[in-house]
């Protein structure tokens, strides 16, 4: 699959002999249009249930019988006004991408929504196949379409389908593929407007379609010359290669339609207001000739659990009794696998050992690749992987069953006040599992101001390479030594409470951005509700293994090598009679007490920027002056710990600084990658740093002032 994150004509890739025709395929978000996507081309892109979730094109081959297909699958949104980033580049691959075809989905559930961006296609380009998608939920919700009727109304041809069983493609790709030979004879029907808007646009499409010779729709391009649309307008001038601006009959024509239009009193904003309306109000026509509703309310279980997700007395807290099961189930379920591999790996650790000694290779060469690279690297995935593999499937299946989109709409109002988006509740969830993916995952937020909001604030939650340092410290110091199903859901609890304090955080530094460096008002967005799905578990467990637990740990696994070599060599090499490590910790140490902590364990976080499940280990090496990472019970962890002069108000000060400090190394390279400067990416290296720091001193000034410390 190739993706590309911009779309420009200039940009549209060169047909290779046997590609075969262009077909793109267009469609409001949560209509399925993802997953006809993966049916067609037999690959596995990701299919989010919320608005917004594809930002880019992708692009597949597809085969129907001896026909290949090249398959481009555009952003899903609501409209082609071109409001936003995903309206651009979905209109102007339709309108100059030279697709051969054009497949719209639309939802079978909710048709009347998703026929205004059939109309406004049908305006620019009459080789169009609409796929009525999700008829087996309109089935279910005893709703009957009447695709013959439909197709007559529009005058293209429709195809019924459902996607997740593959009913439907095989007629929808050959119906496209038809279409995309010039096999049909259409009749599009495009929106109609109000009589005085008709005179208007063809005043301007007259002298537009021996301009346009074919290549693009007249009336199309009419219509957007009236609203004043620049970014159409040299677009078109491009894509024809002749200056539109400087015709002079084009001109004089629309000079002459805007003085019709300003005589009856319709201004620019009336003006687009119109045409706005007019394709909603032909869609509600052409839906009620084609839609039949067999019950009163279709929708009446939805509107029951969004009365409980989402009221204003029930949404907060079930949100958070969600989230404190998913905890739950991600510590319980991950204990006794995290052993297993540890076991495993370093069972392989003393494999290498010994053929390390077989081959007389130097104790150094040893040390440095055994010990220290590959010691580091197995820490890493015995911790990670199995907190992933278990809260990445349960946030999918809410992501699927339609559930994230309400945590979106429960926290729009507290964002709002932070002048930041609703979107960014998405992000922030994105982060718990890791914070490189939640700042990717920013791309959602069309506002470039909002967007650097969320993308500095993300790492105020705690990521899942967090979680291990920060249950262990809760465990030993706040739980005590109980054991089974208590102390599981308290720690549960008390994780809760702590990403709790990173949510409130996140609220409290994106209003600060907002009234400092990154002044503004909160922009307006569509926030669709999507109907409850039920979620495909055997796809879910598939897709977040591949898509999101392996890809993170892939990239935590590349930066916890060389992490390892280092830690390796700070531990081993010696200056006078004490290792570096030793060194740096006692140079540390002063200021690591105004925090409540020590040198050790600001040392351990400094050197566990590559990854955050190192921390504890590399602390223990330190307090024991090994000269690699070692594993210690939980028992023997605590009785270390209390030995170099850990207290509760240490644990406390530790606990806060692992949640606010520098994002890892991974997520700092994102930010870098997704901003593209370095003055962000220190800033949001910096941010939490400094949250981090004088609550830490807070605490600890405060605990000394009550002998506690």
């Amino acid at each position: 699959m190739e993706r590309q994150d911009t779309f420009c004509i200039d940009s549209i890739p060169q047909r290779q002999t046997g590609d075969g025709p262009v077909i793109a395929l267009a469609g409001n978000p949560n209509v399925g249009k993802s997953t006809v996507f993966n049916a067609l081309t037999g690959m596995n892109q990701h299919t989010g249930n919320w608005p917004g979730k594809t930002v880019a094109l992708a692009q597949g081959r597809c085969r129907h019988g001896q026909n290949d297909f090249l398959l481009v699958d555009l952003p899903g949104t609501y409209s082609l006004l071109a409001h936003s980033a995903e309206e651009e580049v979905a209109r102007d691959f339709i309108c100059f991408g030279r697709a051969d075809a054009t497949i719209v989905v639309c939802d079978a559930t909710c048709l009347e929504r998703s026929l205004n961006l059939v109309l406004q296609i049908l305006e620019m380009t009459g080789r169009v196949v609409v796929c009525v998608n999700l008829l087996d939920e309109a089935r279910k919700k005893h709703i009957r379409i009447d695709l013959k009727a439909l197709e007559r109304a529009l005058g293209v041809p429709v195809v019924g389908a459902s996607a997740r069983s593959g009913e439907g493609l095989d007629a929808l790709l050959e119906r496209a593929g038809q279409m995309a030979r010039g096999g049909f004879d259409t009749q599009p029907v495009p929106p109609r407007y109000t009589s005085l808007l008709e005179k208007a646009i063809a005043l301007v499409q007259t002298p537009l379609e021996p301009l346009t010779a074919g290549n693009l729709s007249p009336r199309w391009l009419a219509v957007r010359l009236l609203c004043g649309d620049g970014d159409a307008t040299r677009q078109a001038s491009e894509f024809l290669q002749y200056s539109l601006g400087s015709d002079p009959v084009l001109q004089s024509a629309l000079k002459e339609a805007r003085a019709l239009l300003q005589s009856e009193g319709v201004q620019d904003q009336k003006l687009r207001d119109q045409i706005a309306a007019c394709p909603v109000l032909w869609a509600e026509g052409v839906a009620a000739e084609s839609v039949f509703f067999e019950e009163n309310d279709c929708n009446a279980r939805d509107r029951r659990l969004d009365r409980l997700f989402t009221s204003r007395r029930t949404g907060i807290p079930v949100m958070l009794l969600l989230l404190f099961g998913v905890f739950w189930l991600t510590i319980a379920g991950a204990n006794l696998p995290s052993q297993w591999l540890s076991r495993q790996l370093f069972r392989v650790q003393d494999w290498l050992s010994a053929l390390f000694h077989t081959w007389g290779a130097p104790e150094w060469l040893h040390g440095a690749l055994v010990l220290g690279v590959y010691r580091v690297l197995a820490w890493v995935v015995s911790v990670m992987l199995p907190p992933m593999a278990i809260f990445f499937p349960f946030f999918t299946l809410l992501e699927d069953f339609g559930y994230l989109p309400r945590v979106a709409f429960n926290l729009d109002h507290y964002f709002k006040k932070a002048c930041a988006c609703g979107k960014q509740a998405l992000t922030m969830c994105m982060g718990f599992g890791c914070n490189a993916a939640g700042v990717t995952g920013c791309r959602i937020i069309d506002s470039p101001r909002e967007r650097l909001i969320a993308i500095v604030t993300n790492a105020l939650v705690p990521c899942n390479g967090r979680f291990p340092t920060i249950l262990t410290i809760l465990s030993m110091f706040f739980i005590g030594a109980s054991a089974g199903l208590g102390a599981s859901l308290l720690s549960a609890l008390l994780l809760t409470g702590v990403i709790v304090l990173g949510v409130v955080m996140t609220f409290a530094c994106s209003a600060l951005l907002s009234k400092t460096l990154l002044r503004g008002v909160p922009s307006g967005f569509t926030l669709e509700l999507p109907p409850y799905r039920r979620p495909q578990v055997g796809k879910v467990i598939v897709r977040s293994v591949f898509d999101r637990t392996l890809f993170v740990l892939g990239r935590a696994a590349a930066v916890a090598a060389p992490a390892g070599l280092v830690i390796w060599l700070c531990a081993n090499i010696t200056v006078g009679d004490a290792s570096l490590l030793s060194h740096m910790a006692g140079a540390l140490d002063p200021f690591a007490r105004l925090l409540g902590l020590d040198g050790v364990i600001l040392i351990a976080f400094i050197l566990g920027f590559p990854a955050n499940e190192i921390v504890i280990p590399i602390a223990v090496m330190a307090y024991l002056s090994t000269g690699s990472i070692m594993e210690l019970g939980t028992a023997e962890l605590h009785t270390l710990l209390l030995q170099n002069g850990w207290t509760p108000v240490t644990a406390l000060c530790t606990v806060l600084f692992s949640l606010f400090h520098w994002p890892c190394s991974t997520t700092c390279l994102t930010i870098k990658h997704e901003t593209g400067s370095l003055k962000w990416t220190l800033v949001s290296f910096a941010l939490p740093t400094a949250i981090g720091c004088a609550l830490c001193f807070l605490v600890a000034s405060a605990a000394r002032l009550l002998g506690l410390g």
